[in-house]
């Protein structure tokens, strides 16, 4: 079950991460985090009352704080990135973030047998061929690297956080809704101090209504996205968090199969590669 949930989470961050590039395409970046967040706050408050989820309060909560906190940073960096570079080569490298939870999991004492070991291995090289080498070239897509880089480490570290942030389902309800709620905050505060120093918060075409067309797709990018936390809560809870971590990362591929179904962004060799190896590291990850 652990390796369903966690092939769950790849999914579903692998389609929040292509609608929010296509997304952020069009309006500010921050714009999309705060509107596509607000929805999963609003949705997340009704199943808090609908469990009775509130009862679970306690200080497990400071880690959902933490993670609400740290992921606007990430997702704002990240939707940049995808908006800059092909998402084929951007998405691939902010699971590099895998790193952190997969560490952490090893000092805990995950002790994965040797077929997990070279999953884990296999898994992550596949991922990052997945994007191409396309790390030199034009400004712009160095910049796109480190605004990946950064996200990365933000990512890998509210997997960890959101992991211990609850131990039942109701609890993990109200966790999500604290954890979205901060980033609500944090990411509406960022917002706010980005049109005073003569930013946007509207798209330069359309304005609020382009906003309102595209709700539907930010209320899916936002839902993806805490479904795809709640996903690797549970795998992380059921199983090694250094199995769970990196089955869940393997969403870049999917951005990739996205991108390439929906924009045409041709798959190089190596890109292919890498898919076939990502594939070949899941097997043995829940096989192992």
């Amino acid at each position: 079950m652990t390796a369903l949930f966690a092939l769950a989470t790849s999914l579903l961050w692998g389609l929040a991460d292509f609608g929010g590039g296509l997304l952020t395409r069009r309006m500010p970046a921050l714009t999309v985090v705060v509107v596509s967040q607000t929805v999963a706050v609003v949705v997340l408050g009704a199943i808090v009352v609908a469990t009775g989820g509130w009862t679970e309060a306690g200080p497990r909560l400071w880690y959902a704080v933490a993670a609400g906190a740290v992921g606007p940073v990430a997702m704002l960096c990240f939707y940049k990135a995808l908006a800059l570079g092909p998402m084929g080569v951007v998405s691939p490298l902010g699971s590099l973030g895998v790193l952190v939870p997969v560490s952490i999991g090893l000092l805990l004492g995950d002790r994965p047998g040797v077929l997990q070991f070279a999953g884990i291995g296999v898994a992550i090289v596949g991922v990052l061929l997945a994007g191409g080498p396309e790390l030199r070239g034009a400004p712009v897509q160095r910049q796109a690297v480190v605004y990946t880089l950064i996200a990365a480490f933000g990512f890998g570290s509210v997997m960890a956080l959101i992991a211990e942030a609850s131990t039942t389902l109701t609890g993990l309800f109200l966790a999500l809704f604290v954890q979205r709620v901060t980033n609500v905050v944090v990411g509406g505060g960022a917002l706010y101090a980005s049109v005073r120093r003569g930013g946007r918060a509207l798209p330069e075409e359309g304005g609020l209504r382009a906003i309102t067309a595209a709700l539907p797709a930010l209320a899916f990018v936002g839902l993806a996205d805490v479904a795809a936390n709640g996903t690797y809560s549970i795998a992380a809870q059921m199983g090694p968090v250094t199995v769970a971590a990196v089955l869940a990362n393997l969403y870049p591929v999917v951005t990739a199969l996205a991108a390439r179904g929906v924009l045409k962004e041709r798959l190089r060799a190596v890109q292919a590669a890498g898919a076939g190896l990502a594939l070949v590291g899941t097997v043995l990850l829940a096989t192992g």
